[in-house]
């Protein structure tokens, strides 16, 4: 296999560093070595959900300290409470409330526009869980009309929409992202945010073919170990994946955008991750023919 000119873009989702204020994570990722951020929206760090003055100032901020240290960023909108103190990831684009998900939408609009302010290499969102009472083509309807504005919004800031399958929701896998992509007439601009323990996960191929499927609708990749059938974000070397295949793979598709290490549930070791993470990857990278020694 012949090398690729550069390495992949690695980074290091800030929702694994959630006891650390973001200027000390961004700094910490630098020190490291990493290559960019994947920015979680919340309150500890950069909340969406701020004053207007406050939001604009504190995303200014981010954008120089963002500039200052080298890093690229990616804007993620996976917060667990951002919206709802009581019931984790809710409301959701799928809820009963036409108002709740417009709250969910609104969030999504507020994210582009802190994106395009980054100068972001995409904006990531999720469809939600399917409420009870509701079904399937009622779902998939409200999903494809949540997300239609906050498309239009991102296409116009020019910062790519990538939707991920999550595992449990409605919009649960790669078959699921070709059928809102369906269902919305192929849109330009709509992206997907591929997780390569997700694909380990539920997938039917293994995760490599998943990124060579995927590839012409990739805008995003995030990153960790995990076992068939169970939906636990692992450090790498815990679960059940073959790592140089995935990252020969994202060589052989050209693809350039980061690729995020997600540990959302190990935040009180996120800094002896983010090490060893960096150095577990690179040393893949170069067992796949990816990277310089």
């Amino acid at each position: 296999m012949t090398p690729p000119r550069n390495p992949l873009r690695l980074a290091y989702g800030t929702n694994g560093l959630a006891d650390l204020r973001l200027d000390d994570a961004l700094g910490l990722l630098a020190d490291l070595g990493y290559d960019g951020v994947c920015l979680t929206l919340d309150h500890m760090h950069l909340d969406p959900l701020a004053p207007a003055p406050e939001l604009a100032a504190r995303t200014r901020h981010t954008a120089r300290r963002l500039e200052s240290l080298g890093l690229a960023v990616a804007v993620e909108t996976g917060a667990r409470y951002v919206l709802d103190p009581r019931r984790k990831h809710h409301p959701t684009l799928l809820d009963p409330d036409p108002g709740a998900r417009a709250a969910r939408t609104e969030l999504l609009l507020t994210a582009v526009r802190i994106a395009a302010d980054l100068g972001a290499t995409a904006v990531h969102c999720f469809s939600g869980r399917t409420p009870p009472g509701t079904g399937p083509e009622e779902a998939w309807k409200r999903l494809a009309e949540a997300v239609t504005p906050v498309l239009e919004a991102a296409r116009s800031a020019e910062v790519p929409l990538a939707v991920e399958p999550e595992p449990g929701h409605l919009l649960a896998d790669l078959a699921g992202f070709h059928r809102l992509r369906t269902d919305l007439g192929d849109p330009g601009g709509l992206g997907l945010t591929l997780d390569i323990g997700h694909c380990q996960c539920l997938e039917p191929e293994p995760p490599a073919d998943c990124v060579r499927a995927a590839a012409p609708w990739l805008r995003h990749v995030q990153i960790e170990d995990m076992r068939r059938g169970v939906h636990e974000h692992l450090p790498f070397g815990e679960g059940e994946i073959d790592f140089p295949p995935v990252l020969a793979a994202l060589h052989e598709a050209g693809y350039g955008g980061l690729v995020g290490v997600e540990l959302p549930r190990d935040s009180h070791a996120g800094p002896a991750l983010a090490e060893a993470s960096l150095a577990f990857l690179r040393e893949a990278e170069r067992a796949a023919g990816g990277a310089p020694c």
